[in-house]
């Protein structure tokens, strides 16, 4: 029965949070095997289903469930399609089904407008003043991840032992990743400097050994499209894309190499990276400049 190895891989998981998996992680699979288990009982009135009557035509049931009754949209359902493939992949690979009910069915996500915030909108977000708090500390938490290059999960969970002295005197964080459970040093800058100072005697980080009284991530992206609003900024604003605005817009357009970018993004992969660190005009015209200037000098 397919949600009987579904609740047997989560049980497995769930022993190994904090060594092979992060809560997260399992939450996600959590996630999936409710919507499946729901989808089940919406589709056929039945809690479970033996292996042999997994077939495209139930995939493809499921991935409409998802997007045209749950009203989840194309991406996320694509998600929660990879978790549950992952599931029917060890149903194939311990010969329990002969074919993947995968084959053929198509699971490409759409493409999303992640471009990073420019120097000018980073401008508009560092600059304004907010008079409400909660605005202004979501800002703050925001703009300090701008210019860290932090996730949201890896910026929640920053203990005050994080920051150090650096190899050069200066103040760094030195944490593990989340995702990847990679070390990653980060040198700060003088604007994230400051907002350290700014919550350093902050009631919920001495309480909570944290350096920032980070929000939940759905309240976080919540104030953020106000705030995105109040600066002018037309367009839809995530915590994640802090992370694309580091690697582009503060560190890679202002000539850092993409080699020091990716250790301080924690990546194993400097092809990871590289789909972080989309080149924006303003690298490429300061690049032909200076070819232009080595030209008329030959």
């Amino acid at each position: 029965m397919i949600l009987e190895i579904f609740k047997e891989h989560n049980d497995e998981m769930q022993a190994l949070i904090g060594k092979d998996f992060a809560r997260s992680t399992y939450n996600r699979y959590e996630a999936a095997f409710r919507n499946v288990k729901e989808f089940l009982f919406f589709k056929y009135k039945v809690s479970d289903v033996s292996l042999d009557k997994l077939d495209y035509s139930l995939i493809s049931a499921y991935a409409f469930y998802l997007k045209g009754k749950r009203n989840i949209s194309h991406n996320t359902t694509m998600k929660y399609l990879v978790y549950f493939k992952k599931i029917v992949l060890i149903c194939v690979k311990s010969g329990w089904i002969v074919r993947d009910p995968f084959f053929a069915f198509s699971m490409a996500k759409q493409e999303v407008d992640r471009r990073p915030l420019d120097d000018t909108e980073l401008g508009a977000i560092v600059e304004k003043k907010f008079p409400n708090e909660r605005l202004r500390k979501v800002r703050d938490i925001f703009v300090f991840c701008c210019y860290t290059g932090l996730s949201y999960v890896d910026v929640q969970k920053l203990k005050r032992s994080e920051l150090i002295d650096g190899i050069d005197g200066r103040k760094w964080l030195s944490i593990k990743r989340q995702k990847t459970d990679t070390p990653s040093k980060i040198p700060l800058l003088p604007i994230p400097l400051k907002i350290l100072e700014c919550y350093s005697e902050h009631i919920q980080c001495i309480n909570q050994d944290r350096l920032l009284p980070v929000l939940t991530n759905q309240r976080m992206n919540s104030y953020l499209k106000e705030i995105a609003d109040v600066c002018g900024i037309e367009r839809n604003i995530t915590f994640h894309l802090a992370r694309h605005t580091f690697a582009t817009t503060v560190t890679l357009s202002n000539n850092v190499p993409i080699e020091s970018v990716s250790k301080m993004l924690g990546h194993k992969d400097l092809r990871t990276t590289q789909h972080y660190a989309k080149i924006v005009d303003k690298k490429v015209s300061n690049d032909m400049e200076a070819l232009r200037k080595r030209l008329e000098t030959i």
